[in-house]
């Protein structure tokens, strides 16, 4: 499979760096796959927060818009370990009318860990069907988001 291509390659990405913490690792103390799912998942809740200028707990609370994964794949290149610290990466790779594709990574001394590809999909959480971009969402992707 051929997940994604380099999130840190692109123009436009949003990247932050997270230690990888004993919460995140097996008991062979490497990341457990797993939990880079969970780790991707932060970086688009900072990104929508501090790249987009968009609250996520907003959007999922009081404006009941949901942003399920309905596609993904995933590389796993090299492990991970506790203690490291990784830079998550992300670059949009499509906009579409109820839709994002967004290209990640996890990568570290180097070495990419991780290369990720996901669609998400705006929803209405009150119906679970899929709904139009938020214009917010939209204007914020046309003015050049993500910001690192």
């Amino acid at each position: 499979m051929n997940a994604a291509p380099a999130a840190s390659s692109r123009a436009a990405c949003f990247a932050r760096d997270y230690p990888i913490r004993f919460s995140h690792c097996d008991p062979a103390g490497i990341v457990f796959f797993p939990q880079y799912l969970v780790l991707f998942n932060q970086l688009v809740e900072d990104w929508f927060n501090e790249g987009l200028g968009i609250s996520y707990a907003h959007l999922l609370g009081p404006r009941r818009i949901g942003l399920p994964i309905v596609r993904l794949e995933c590389d796993f290149r090299a492990i991970g370990r506790m203690g490291e610290t990784l830079r998550f990466a992300l670059a949009v790779e499509r906009v579409g009318g109820k839709s994002l594709t967004l290209a990640l990574e996890a990568s570290g001394d180097g070495v990419l860990r991780v290369a990720s590809r996901q669609v998400l999909v705006f929803t209405d959480l009150e119906t679970h069907r899929a709904i139009a971009l938020p214009e917010d969402v939209r204007a914020a992707l046309a003015a050049g988001a993500p910001a690192a």
